[in-house]
């Protein structure tokens, strides 16, 4: 009798404990728990229309073409769009900062502490073989990424202890410490891969095998490095979700993949395919005149981006002997004429760059606040006294492309760090001279690098520019065979982890991850870590403004400049929501005029 009581207490208070589990659930998660934008029962996105018409292709254009349809290691060059086939656990509102809305995982459950975060996944959920979704697909999933897949995800999900599979339909991550915030809503982000198809493959090979996955859309064609066909799943098991409707509303995507920017750029003109995001200041203000265009069949538009865009500058790769001097480094970046650049090069469309987190309040500005100096203090022997004394300011010209002071400065900088002229070559105590390599992939760069190239070669200082193919630039980059480069390190409205792969000392030499620089610095590990763990968007704010000073006056790259909008360009045959998301031009909501042929139609 004391058994059967003992079990039936214990029965009794699993029900009451899986009760209040129960009612912890939530259909959304944020990032400090405020309330969600779309409540329980919303029905769709305020930026989709649910009566978008099903039906038509969207034609798209790849660059470089592919060699790999798993984009999860580092090896090889995936195919564009290839997450369409995978469905992940939480979807991304695109009108918020970071809310996570349930897709595979229809309820989140979330630690009061931040201990760990549970999913209960949809028992409708299917891999389109039909198979369900399960727990132990979640479970196999991050096991795989973290010992097999990219780096990355080493250093983006360290602080999950376990991944424990409570049963068919629930599992749980366990967090080795409750600072960070972030990691319940990024592990919502996982893309989970079907086990069982992954059993009898090698998931660290590249393979141009179409992948299992669970998403809106299949890979039904796959021409090796020049074209991709999706279509779209008529029975995704997704498709009535909140989170769908209005959603994915092309039969057919199919990407043509071009060599060169302006070949593609001519072919959108010449109707080969629908839509075009530009990256070209000079392409945008020129290269579209066309009688499409002229006569209303191709539509321009700049559409508003709330996001911060991060930095894009000349990367230094510290690594190298010859820049591991500051002195050096901001010689060399006291050469480079934005202002000349912009007026000559890009009709005056863009914006200096002046911030690791640009475009956003996590930008640091003037000088810094009694809140940053209590995190700053502790580490002042070991970061630049400019970070306490001086507003970072990048040298502004008058656009003449004469820079006579800022030559003498530079001059200035490489005697101190022991350089001298000798035969017009800048040289070291040595006599070795200073010069580097520059690599690209990409033609339309080199026109901009060239002036830079006449300004350090009237210092003494050779720089090279090195156009590789597409693979050999990403092999060198992943191996950190490169003197500089071009490089971007994007950013949201709320990072966190993926800060260790971009600065953290745990990740310089991994290979794939994107600490270009070669950082590997005690007191820049130090505010990483305080950026991840802030408690609050205040604290946040604050440890990313005290890493944004650090990292500029390192003077680690060469900020280059932003634009604070997405130009697109397209054939008028597509239709677009009255209201676009805050954060996402929104491709994905898009639809095909049914009334209206496109360009391939009118000359079929």
């Amino acid at each position: 009798m004391l058994t059967v009581l003992r079990n039936s207490c214990l029965s009794l208070a699993f029900l009451i404990c899986s009760a209040n589990a129960w009612a912890a659930a939530q259909h959304a998660m944020t990032l400090y728990d405020e309330a969600p934008k779309y409540p329980s029962n919303f029905t769709h996105f305020d930026y989709t229309n649910p009566q978008a018409p099903k039906g038509g292709t969207l034609r798209l254009a790849g660059l470089n073409g592919f060699d790999s349809l798993n984009p999860f290691i580092p090896k090889g060059n995936a195919a564009d769009r290839i997450a369409l086939i995978y469905d992940t656990l939480t979807y991304h509102s695109a009108d918020e900062p970071f809310t996570e809305y349930g897709l595979l995982a229809e309820r989140i459950e979330k630690a009061d502490d931040n201990s760990f975060v549970r999913f209960y996944l949809n028992p409708k959920a299917r891999f389109h073989d039909g198979k369900p979704v399960t727990a132990e697909d979640v479970r196999f999933t991050f096991n795989t990424l973290v010992e097999k897949g990219h780096p990355l995800y080493r250093h983006y999900y360290a602080d999950v202890a376990e991944v424990v599979v409570e049963n068919h339909l629930q599992v749980r991550f366990d967090f080795k410490h409750n600072n960070n915030r972030e990691l319940p809503l990024i592990l919502g982000q996982l893309q989970i891969l079907p086990k069982h198809w992954w059993a009898k493959r090698d998931f660290t090979k590249t393979s141009l095998e179409a992948p299992l996955g669970s998403g809106p859309y299949r890979l039904t064609r796959i021409d090796a490095g020049r074209s991709l066909r999706y279509e779209r799943v008529d029975d995704w098991w997704a498709k009535d979700l909140p989170v769908s409707k209005g959603l994915y509303n092309f039969d057919v995507i199919h990407i043509d993949y071009y060599r060169d920017m302006a070949v593609a750029l001519e072919a959108f003109k010449a109707g080969q395919f629908d839509f075009n995001l530009e990256y070209s200041a000079k392409d945008w203000a020129t290269g579209y005149d066309s009688p499409a265009l002229r006569n209303g069949k191709i539509i321009k538009k700049s559409v508003k981006n709330h996001n911060p865009v991060g930095m894009q500058g000349y990367t230094f790769n510290i690594r190298r002997p010859m820049f591991k001097d500051v002195r050096v480094r901001k010689a060399i970046s006291l050469l480079f004429d934005f202002e000349w650049t912009n007026k000559q090069l890009f009709y005056g469309s863009y914006t200096r760059t002046h911030s690791f987190f640009e475009n956003s309040d996590l930008a640091a500005r003037g000088l810094p606040s009694a809140a940053e100096l209590e995190i700053l203090e502790p580490l002042r022997d070991s970061i630049p006294d400019e970070v306490f004394t001086q507003t970072f300011k990048l040298p502004v010209s008058d656009g003449s492309g004469i820079i006579r002071e800022r030559r003498l400065e530079a001059w200035r900088l490489l005697k101190e760090a022991g350089y001298r002229i000798e035969n017009d070559r800048m040289v070291n105590a040595q006599g070795e001279p200073l010069t580097f390599e520059f690599i690209i992939a990409q033609a339309n760069l080199e026109r901009v690098l060239l002036p830079f190239k006449r300004n350090l070669a009237e210092l003494g200082i050779e720089m090279t520019i090195r156009r590789t193919d597409v693979s050999q630039y990403i092999n060198r980059m992943r191996s950190r065979d490169f003197d500089m480069t071009s490089s971007i390190w994007p950013q949201s409205n709320s990072p966190g982890n993926e800060q260790r792969d971009f600065w953290h000392s745990s990740s310089v030499d991994n290979p794939g991850s994107r600490n270009f620089i070669g950082l590997s610095d005690p007191a820049i590990d130090s505010l990483v870590e305080g950026l991840i763990n802030a408690p609050n968007r205040e604290h946040l704010i604050t440890y990313a403004r005290a890493l944004d000073r650090v990292l500029l006056w390192g003077h680690y790259v060469i900020p280059n400049y932003f634009i604070d909008s997405w130009r697109i360009a397209y054939w008028e045959h597509l239709a677009r929501p009255a209201v676009a998301p805050l954060y996402d031009y929104g491709l994905m909501t898009w639809w095909r005029k049914p009334n209206i042929a496109s360009p391939e139609t009118e000359a079929k």
